[in-house]
């Protein structure tokens, strides 16, 4: 069946499509939105690459069926019925990722709340940059992180500079890993994260980094680094990472992460800073007064 017969048949049922009302509005919005956030999961990702092939092939089989290729389109037929379940094993992580999202229950404050601990983190930071040691803590949120708390030493201990710089001291058996603190506890130490996969971010980030970014990527917690290397701190969230923030605006940005109340004022800061999403950019601005709900 080539295009000639098509289009005469497809011309007339144009025409007979149903008028445009605000129930139709709502459902081609709805449909939009959600095939946006789709591109936006797998923006910048391996992922996004084998969906742009999946796409094409689906498309080359359409143009086969148009054009009566025949060869072609039997080809094809044994291959596009089994896309759907391609998909599946192929954006398992991103299907995972979304669907975590979607579920978040952001209008229960059940993540990190408690102003004094946020204190207690940044001493720790200070301290830890001053004598380039590495660090990594992960601040949960709304999304558990159970599964990989279950990963590292259990200790359910009260968030304290002290018991901060003793876990990451160099050469002592939980230095290396995560720190990952719930609500107002330190819940477990040396956790093991997930490496994030972005192809695009810079080679130069190391482990501590990559896995600082790829907790975010699969949850909403808040990661904290610090570099062994340069000293430099860094923060994650959403899969974007920030380096070379000031402790100022580290505890602006856990404060607003968090909406925990009471932020604190800081003076104008000139910041120049790498943020690895994908793209890499710097920016000179002012850290101000910040005013959350």
């Amino acid at each position: 069946m080539g295009l000639g017969t098509i289009m005469p048949r497809l011309i007339p049922r144009l025409f007979e499509l149903p008028g445009l009302n605000i129930i139709g509005v709502i459902d081609i919005l709805l449909v939009a939105f959600l095939v946006y956030q789709a591109f936006m999961v797998v923006r910048g990702t391996r992922a996004g690459h084998i969906l742009l092939g999946i796409l094409m092939m689906v498309g080359l089989y359409g143009v086969a069926v148009g054009f009566g290729l025949e060869a072609l389109r039997s080809l094809l037929s044994f291959i596009v019925p089994y896309l759907g379940l391609a998909i599946i094993v192929l954006f398992q992580s991103e299907i995972r990722r979304t669907l975590a999202r979607i579920g978040r229950k952001s209008w229960v404050t059940a993540g990190f709340r408690a102003p004094e601990a946020v204190h207690e983190i940044l001493l720790a930071v200070e301290e830890l940059s001053a004598h380039k040691i590495g660090a990594l803590i992960v601040i949960e949120r709304d999304i558990g992180l159970r599964t990989f708390v279950e990963s590292g030493v259990h200790m359910e201990a009260q968030i304290s500079r002290d018991l901060l710089l003793s876990i990451f001291q160099p050469g002592l058996p939980l230095h290396d890993g995560a720190v990952i603190i719930q609500k107002d506890r330190i819940a477990a130490a040396a956790c093991f994260l997930p490496l994030t996969t972005n192809p695009s971010l810079s080679r130069n980030l190391g482990t501590r980094h990559r896995a600082a970014i790829g907790i975010t990527e699969e949850t909403d917690c808040l990661s904290v680094v610090v570099s062994e290397e340069t000293a430099r701190i860094s923060i994650a969230a959403f899969g974007e990472l920030v380096s070379g923030i000031s402790p100022a605006e580290l505890v602006n940005r856990i404060h607003e992460h968090f909406g925990i109340q009471r932020p604190v004022r800081t003076e104008a800061v000139d910041t120049g800073r790498e943020v690895e999403s994908g793209t890499v950019r710097s920016d000179s601005r002012s850290v101000e007064k910040v005013n959350h709900p």
